[in-house]
C-alpha cells in the first residue's frame, strides 16, 4: 500500500504514465458522449452510490459534468468515464498494476480502436475507468480516483 502522502501520489502517477507509456499507449480514447454512456449491470449496489459522493469534481483539469445514468461519472468532454457496478474481473492474463493502493486490469479486449479501459481487481462491485487523450498526466486519473475506489472493500490482489 502507498502512504496518503503527496509525494506518494505524485510517484504512483508517474508510474502508472510510464507504465501506460511502456506498454504502448499513445492515445486513449472513451465513449464519445456521455449521454450514451450505459450504467453497468449493478450500478445501484449501495457501494456505488457511496463513491458517487466521493467523485472528485475535477479531473486531470476537466470538470464533472452530469451523466444522467446512475453509477457513471464523466470529466470533461468524456475525456473520463466511471462506471460502478461491473461484476469484479476474474483472474487474467491481461496487465495489472496498483495505484495509490487499488488494483487495476487494462482491459485489453476491450481496448480497441485507440480505447483504453481500466477496472478494479479483487473489489465488488468492480469499477471500470475509460480515459482519453494519453500524456504523461494520465496516470493521474486513477491517482485522483484511488481514494473514492479504495472504499469498496478488496478481496483479492492482482499483482
Amino acid at each position: 500500500m502507498f502512504p496518503s502522502s503527496r509525494k506518494a501520489r505524485l510517484f504512483s502517477g508517474v508510474a502508472v504514465g510510464a507504465l501506460l507509456a511502456a506498454g504502448g499507449v499513445t492515445a486513449l480514447a472513451v465513449v464519445s458522449s456521455s449521454p450514451g454512456v450505459e450504467s453497468a449491470p449493478n450500478a445501484h449496489h449501495p457501494a456505488c452510490g457511496d463513491l458517487a459522493k466521493r467523485y472528485p469534481s475535477k479531473l486531470l483539469g476537466a470538470d464533472r459534468s452530469e451523466a444522467g445514468a446512475p453509477g457513471v461519472a464523466v470529466w470533461g468532454d468524456s475525456a473520463v468515464v466511471l462506471r460502478c457496478g461491473l461484476t469484479p474481473p476474474r483472474p487474467t492474463t491481461d496487465p495489472c498494476f496498483v495505484v495509490n493502493g487499488v488494483d487495476w486490469v487494462l482491459e485489453q479486449g476491450k481496448s480497441k480502436s485507440g480505447k483504453k479501459v481500466l477496472v478494479t481487481y479483487g473489489r465488488n462491485p468492480a469499477v471500470e475507468v475509460t480515459v482519453a487523450d494519453a500524456s504523461p498526466s494520465a496516470g493521474d486519473s486513477l491517482v485522483d480516483l484511488g481514494d473514492a475506489v479504495k472504499r469498496i472493500p478488496q478481496k483479492s490482489r492482482c499483482v
